[in-house]
């Protein structure tokens, strides 16, 4: 498969047009006050199925063929990219199959399978998923999209990058979180075509910074499934497509810690009075630390997502 381009990205904006949202740009005095800069919040926790994923996932299922649509959709992923997939097939009235770790929350399994997909459980620290969805794909007919290395889906998350920028204008710095590389090569395409002057930062837990050990090597660099309570960015490689995007177009990867996002988790929720979800949080967390380098600028934060238990939000925050 060929590496997408902002061309791509426009393509699938006209797709998901009237399917995704387009989630609001969030402002906040306090957050400009406290980073001495002025900063826009995409609020992709806003989106369909509560995150960016749904953009990607319905961009590459609204491309099957009508073979493909018959004999279904097969995909692997913590949790959003499961809902995307799931609710994308029930709307194109696709047989969707998501394969999900067993420990993934039981929020995100519930949705998934409320949203029609029929659900398969494996143990992520003992079971390879991209293995057992090749198996299935092979057994079944289905064609296998997976979470983020794939043309079609990294096209469909660039999209929301390409609002941000179509509604705020060029931004001086861009946070983007990361973890298999869709929305941030995705995030990257559109930043290059819009605000080509952009300071671009992808942002991943400490505990999983192979994006940034790759970045650094310039090479993949595999690692074990970090623990981490960004769950959304407990992923183990970049892509063989994301990886090449990022490292022309990005201009750093950094990381931040499980207590600075449980930090940012709580101001959104107190003083922005919005649910986000750890990985979400990554891109605020960042740029809060970087903010001398940050005044007098104008700064983008990708926020990704929004689905968290309830129970796991409020114990985090207590």
């Amino acid at each position: 498969m060929t590496i997408p381009t902002y061309e791509d990205i426009v393509a699938a904006a006209g797709r998901i047009e009237g399917h995704a949202h387009r989630t609001p740009v969030l402002t906040s005095r306090t957050a400009n006050q406290e980073l001495g800069a002025e900063i826009f919040f995409k609020a992709e926790n806003l989106q369909r199925m509560g995150a960016f994923k749904f953009r990607g996932g319905f961009n590459a299922l609204s491309r099957f063929s009508e073979a493909q649509r018959k004999a279904g959709v097969v995909a692997f992923s913590s949790g959003n990219h499961a809902q995307a997939i799931a609710l994308s097939a029930k709307i194109l009235g696709i047989p969707a199959t998501i394969i999900m770790p067993e420990d993934a929350p039981a929020s995100k399994i519930a949705a998934t399978r409320g949203y029609g997909g029929n659900v398969v459980t494996y143990d992520r620290y003992k079971e390879d998923r991209e293995a057992i969805g090749r198996r299935l794909a092979e057994e079944k007919g289905m064609t296998l999209i997976p979470p983020y290395d794939h043309a079609d889906v990294i096209a469909g998350q660039g999209t929301a990058a390409k609002e941000l920028f179509e509604e705020v204008g060029e931004l001086d710095a861009f946070f983007v979180c990361l973890g298999g590389g869709g929305l941030l090569s995705g995030s990257a395409l559109a930043t290059r075509a819009l605000s080509p002057k952009c300071k671009l930062y992808g942002v991943e837990p400490e505990a999983g910074n192979d994006g940034q050990q790759s970045f650094r090597s310039g090479s993949i660099v595999h690692i074990d499934t970090p623990k981490t309570i960004a769950d959304g960015a407990q992923t183990q490689h970049l892509g063989s497509l994301t990886f090449p995007i990022i490292q022309r177009d990005v201009d750093d990867i950094l990381t931040v810690g499980d207590a600075e996002l449980v930090e940012a988790m709580r101001f959104f929720a107190a003083r922005m009075k919005i649910v986000v979800e750890p990985t979400g949080c990554l891109g605020f967390a960042a740029a809060r630390k970087m903010k001398d380098q940050l005044r007098g600028k104008r700064v983008g934060v990708l926020i990704s997502g929004g689905n968290v238990d309830i129970e796991r939000f409020a114990s985090l925050l207590a």
